[in-house]
């Protein structure tokens, strides 16, 4: 059926859009090494980039809302494809090469802010509400397969061409990938000429009703930020992103630097939690679903997201107490996994409150976690240099808990 043809490619833009972001983070020794960097120094460039993506979810979201996540996300694959190759324009004989660099990283997180709102936006109109977790699941399996496969081709390009090379490729592909999605792609399923009438029908049997005081009318500002439902799964985010992020921000420097492993290994090694992303948010979309159809919203979505993230505070914390690198890579893997089985019932529940304000509220959602990401990317090398790596993992595991508890709190289905 057509819809899945959507999810599909939206998890080819959502591989794409973590190819464009962690290509920075692999290529981050050479860069430093260019550019004279320390770590503290490049964990500002990181931040620079996730600053300017958690600013942007909203209004990002909001522009989804209004002009169609079609036209907004093909905008937004142009505009981040150029800042990635901007990049690599600059020269170590720059004055302020440092505040260069933070700039276009920023930019770059301004492009990408429209990723996901958009992709909720598609969810919203053309998946029905028992579907969404599968669907969120293979769209944010593109997350840890764009992620996965970043290192052996960064390492590839590093080892054949250098560290400008591998993003020039990473910018052709995302523009080949936006081409074809603002080709087959259309805003909402009545819309497009390939859908048959059968699956027209079952699409809008699916989707949830719109509140009968407000139809089809956005929701405000003030509605989003004041409901509860919405902050508690923000704040929720926002310890998830924090944990996310140490693993694509700096998971592949820790093997490296910490861990002791060469850099052809560190690719190896640092591809299995971005692997066990994928393989979890897959599985967690699907148990979603099934859970949801039988138990409900709140079982299928919420509870099932508490358990997985509060066993990922259990791995991480595990994860630091391992001697051997290699065995370490494979428990804090499994915590990448757990954490991701919850991804899928954020924007799934994000979809189900929002409704026709759908790219609004997961923009607001996913600035929860864009903001732990930003916090993470500087503050990690820091709490490093000054307690040990160990506490850096730990004070991840400890968001991850309260993470869990919040989740506690959310009815999907309450009336905001």
């Amino acid at each position: 059926m057509f819809r899945w043809i959507l999810v599909g490619w939206m998890f080819v833009i959502s591989a794409i859009a973590y190819l464009d972001r962690v290509n920075l983070s692999i290529a981050g020794s050479s860069i430093e090494a260019e550019f004279h960097l320390t770590d503290i120094q490049l964990g500002y460039v990181l931040s620079a980039f996730v600053l300017g993506y958690a600013l942007f979810q909203a209004p990002g979201g909001r522009m989804a809302d209004r002009f169609g996540p079609r036209l907004v996300l093909s905008l937004g694959v142009v505009w981040w494809a150029a800042f990635t190759v901007l990049i690599t324009l600059l020269s170590v004989h720059l004055t302020a090469l440092l505040i260069a660099l933070i700039a276009i990283r920023f930019s770059l997180g301004i492009g990408e802010a429209v990723v996901y709102p958009s992709t909720n936006c598609v969810v919203s109109a053309w998946i029905p509400s028992t579907e969404r977790g599968i669907a969120n699941g293979i769209i944010f399996a593109g997350v840890g397969f764009g992620a996965g496969v970043t290192p052996r081709l960064v390492v590839y390009f590093l080892e054949h061409g250098g560290w400008r090379a591998s993003f020039w490729a990473s910018a052709s592909i995302g523009l080949a990938a936006g081409a074809i999605w603002f080709l087959i792609a259309r805003d909402r399923p009545r819309q497009h000429p390939w859908v048959l009438p059968a699956e027209l029908a079952h699409i809008e049997a699916g989707l949830p009703r719109e509140d009968p005081k407000l139809g089809p009318a956005k929701l405000n500002w003030g509605a989003i930020f004041s409901n509860r439902d919405v902050l508690a799964v923000a704040f929720s985010y926002f310890c998830f992103g924090y944990t996310a992020y140490i693993f694509l921000s700096w998971f592949f420097i820790y093997l490296n630097k910490v861990r002791g492993l060469d850099l052809k290994s560190s690719s190896y090694y640092s591809m299995l939690p971005f692997l066990a992303m994928a393989g979890g948010s897959t599985f967690g979309g699907w148990l979603s679903d099934v859970l949801t159809k039988r138990y409900g919203k709140k079982i299928g979505r919420c509870r099932l997201a508490s358990i997985a993230v509060a066993f990922a505070a259990l791995f991480v914390a595990l994860g630091t107490q391992v001697d051997s690198a290699r065995v370490a890579s494979v428990v804090l893997a499994a915590g990448a996994g757990a954490l991701y089985i919850a991804q899928s019932s954020f924007w799934s529940v994000s979809a189900d409150i929002g409704k026709s304000s759908a790219g609004s509220v997961s923009g607001v959602i996913n600035m929860g976690a864009q903001i732990g990401g930003a916090l993470t990317s500087s503050l990690t090398p820091w709490i490093a240099k000054e307690f040990g790596w160990t506490a850096s993992f730990l004070v991840a595991s400890v968001l991850c808990l309260a993470g869990s508890l919040t989740w506690l709190r959310v009815d999907p289905d309450r009336s905001s």
